[in-house]
């Protein structure tokens, strides 16, 4: 079973959308991702995004690229991601994904790398700049290691293009909400709605909705047509301004909407 899959169900089980927390591996240390994914974990996310530190994330707002840029400045290195992934895999229940770019896995060796993570309990990849039609090693490697596939779909996602990711994906399929790179926003984009839809339509059981999501109000809204609402920057912000104590009370903030209101 798909351990991703496995927490989203858990949630819908219990009437609410899942919380997807991200943090950037090594910001402000190993040891705080750690410490901050237990503190997720602890305070209502379900599943953690860990993303690899990369020289050129083309994907990635502003506050992201500060902390990976400060993250590769006090010596990150790609490996260590297995250890925070391990850290917090041994003191909590929640899934833990890697985000990252393609070039970091390739550079490892692509079944070296998803080895690794499935002996340190990951629970699969999220590949923001991978395509299914690009990914067959990866597919086989994923097998092998019994590992979440998960690729991004968009509002610019053709039927044909939105059919083949929702076919590659497992675990669930990562909705972005907008054109753009990551950010936390004062509204959510009206297309996310259509992204999970037509993400639906073409099969998915779980969609996620991530990018733009930085407080309850926007996870509540979020959460009533979404399997998993993502936030990624606002947690940044939060651990780089008041370490893993602001982490755990914005988790547990955002939490507060992630219950669906009764028809």
């Amino acid at each position: 079973m798909s351990k991703s899959a496995a927490a989203i169900d858990r949630a819908k089980a219990q009437g609410r959308a899942a919380l997807i927390g991200y943090l950037p591996a090594g910001y402000p240390s190993v040891e705080d991702t750690i410490a901050a994914g237990i503190a997720l974990a602890e305070n209502g996310a379900d599943l953690i995004e860990i993303g690899i530190p990369y020289s050129d994330p083309v994907m990635d707002g502003a506050v992201i690229q500060k902390a990976t840029t400060e993250a590769l400045a006090n010596g990150f290195h790609v490996a260590q991601v297995f250890d925070v992934v391990r850290g917090i895999t041994s003191r909590t229940d929640a899934a833990v994904l890697v985000m990252t770019y393609w070039n970091p896995v390739v550079r490892m060796g692509v079944d070296e790398f998803s080895r690794r993570l499935a002996d340190a309990g990951g629970a699969g990849l999220i590949t923001p700049d991978l395509i299914p039609d690009e990914a067959s090693e990866w597919m086989a490697a994923s097998d092998k290691y019994a590992l979440d596939r998960v690729f991004l779909v968009a509002p610019s996602s053709t039927p044909e293009r939105m059919r083949r990711t929702v076919e590659a994906s497992r675990g669930f399929v990562y909705a972005v909400s907008i054109m753009g790179v990551t950010g936390a926003r004062t509204s959510v984009s009206s297309a996310a709605k259509d992204v999970v839809a037509a993400a639906h339509a073409a099969g998915a059981e779980r969609v996620c909705v991530g990018l733009g999501v930085s407080n309850a109000s926007q996870v509540r809204e979020i959460a009533a047509y979404a399997d998993g609402v993502i936030v990624g920057t606002a947690l940044v912000v939060a651990i780089g301004d008041g370490g893993v104590e602001a982490v755990a009370s914005l988790t547990k903030d955002l939490s507060t909407g992630l219950t669906r209101e009764e028809a």
